[in-house]
């Protein structure tokens, strides 16, 4: 009986369970390393598969990457390039393709799951599935009710029901949640009905559930001026609100009050990543084609000319090149998108350097940032004349206009350009989990669950009282 009960280490267990563990895929990266860093069983190879992986840990790698959307949608040479680019270590190449995924929802953190959103003049903050806002309250935006209008520190968002937040989008006046559920709710300005509620026009002052939207479960909200995108479980986009420039993509400029889905899309295969600018529209598909639709002002939509879409569009550039979109983050005036082996492309107006080429010259078609192609990027962000961009070491690339110090660098005025890519030397410290940039503010979430922000903070959008302004990144306090 004893023999039976005695302690057995890991050593002793089969090494086709120990490889089932490896592939549950219910351990980070850095669980992977540090189980092959402490034991000798992790590090062997057993003759279970080729030489070309160097460990059992390698090999689970190998066989995780290929489980990946993003990984699996690229052609052999694409698969070989990303392989290159990650020095041959297969570690790195799925800590790289989890990164991807999860810079458009929560990232892990070690202090748990979380998602960082900023809007115009507000903050919003998912953590252990409870949402937060901060800052000006405009419209009802951060769901607290018609008494409140600011907030001076990250505060808990009261839902109707007991409800798990997933996943958030921040716009100008108006906020969607998602639920582990696949429920949406919104609150905010309704008066273009951008929140989905048709039957009244007046603000939404706390969360209500989307009821078009109540038996079709949705994964990601993208909220945009006064309209707003759904994608659901299924891959299918869904849209509501103004539609004066065609950004809801269904072939007309008649407003929706309702979630109303795109047939065009829907025909065409699954969409896996929506982005919403001020009038115009995003679509990252399964396959790595990019669609725009709406406004051609400024050249967002990247078809080399300033028409509107009233459908949905393939950006040939893209296509023509044999490049697959993995990310695209919607500015103002400007648009930036990550491919599948961590190049990064922008384009639209180039006031202030916020397409980051080294001038203020105007991008009508995606153009490579040629200046980062050394570097394997993980995370795109726009906004107001200004870009960031995330590298898979945690390290933070920012470029354009300073904006009241959301550009981050300490030695910049807070009217100056960058033209070029330059490293946040003030975040060099933490290592960058996830970023989202506002009008005049930008907060990050750190890989140890730290947020912090920097730039204005006129409505306490930081988080912060006692300050109109951070130049240096502050810790914002949360639960």
């Amino acid at each position: 009986m004893g023999d039976r009960l005695r302690s057995t280490s890991m050593e002793d267990l089969p090494v086709h369970l120990i490889l089932e563990i490896l592939m549950s895929g219910r351990l980070a990266v850095i669980d992977l390393i540090s189980l092959e860093l402490t034991s000798r069983t992790f590090r062997g190879t057993h003759g279970l598969f080729p030489k070309k992986f160097k460990s059992l840990v390698d090999y689970a790698a190998f066989q995780l990457s290929g489980l990946s959307p993003i990984y699996a949608s690229l052609h052999c040479n694409a698969q070989e390039e990303l392989l290159k680019r990650c020095n041959g270590n297969w570690k790195r190449l799925l800590r790289f393709l989890m990164a991807v995924e999860q810079s458009s929802d929560m990232v892990e953190t070690s202090a748990g799951n979380m998602q960082i959103r900023s809007g115009r003049y507000h903050t919003l903050l998912i953590n252990d599935s409870a949402a937060y806002s901060c800052g000006s309250s405009l419209c009802g935006v951060l769901g607290h009710g018609p008494e409140t209008t600011q907030c001076v520190e990250f505060t808990r968002i009261s839902f109707p029901v007991p409800v798990q937040v997933a996943q958030v989008s921040a716009s100008h006046n108006h906020a969607a949640f998602v639920t582990g559920s696949g429920q949406v709710f919104t609150c905010g300005d309704n008066s273009s009905y951008c929140c989905g509620h048709s039957d009244t026009g007046r603000p939404i002052f706390r969360p209500r559930m989307v009821e078009a939207l109540k038996n079709i479960p949705v994964k990601q909200v993208a909220a945009g001026l006064s309209f707003t995108m759904f994608l659901t479980r299924k891959g299918h986009v869904f849209t509501c609100g103004t539609n004066a420039h065609g950004q809801l993509g269904h072939g007309d400029t008649s407003d929706r009050p309702t979630p109303t889905c795109i047939e065009l899309l829907a025909s065409i295969g699954s969409i896996v990543q929506i982005a919403a600018g001020p009038s115009y529209a995003l679509a990252v598909s399964d396959d790595g084609t990019l669609y725009s639709f709406g406004s051609g002002t400024n050249f967002c939509l990247g078809h080399g000319e300033q028409q509107n879409e009233l459908q949905p569009r393939a950006i040939q550039s893209f296509k023509r090149k044999g490049i697959n979109v993995a990310r695209v983050s919607a500015g103002d005036e400007h648009v930036v998108a990550l491919d599948s082996t961590g190049y990064v492309y922008t384009w639209g107006k180039g006031y202030c350097g916020a397409l980051g080429h080294g001038d203020e010259i105007d991008k009508t078609t995606p153009s490579h940032l040629t200046s980062l192609k050394s570097h394997l990027a993980v995370q795109v962000c726009a906004s107001k004349r200004k870009t960031f961009v995330l590298v898979d070491n945690g390290s933070v690339y920012g470029f354009g206009w300073m904006g009241f110090g959301s550009l981050g660098f300490l030695d910049r005025g807070a009217s100056d350009k960058v033209l070029k890519p330059r490293i946040l030397e003030s975040l060099r410290s933490h290592h960058i989990s996830q970023i989202s940039t506002g009008l005049y503010h930008t907060v990050v979430v750190t890989n140890c669950g730290r947020v912090f922000g920097f730039g204005d903070n006129e409505r306490a959008q930081l988080g912060h009282d006692a300050v109109r302004g951070c130049l240096e990144p502050t810790e914002m306090l949360h639960e």
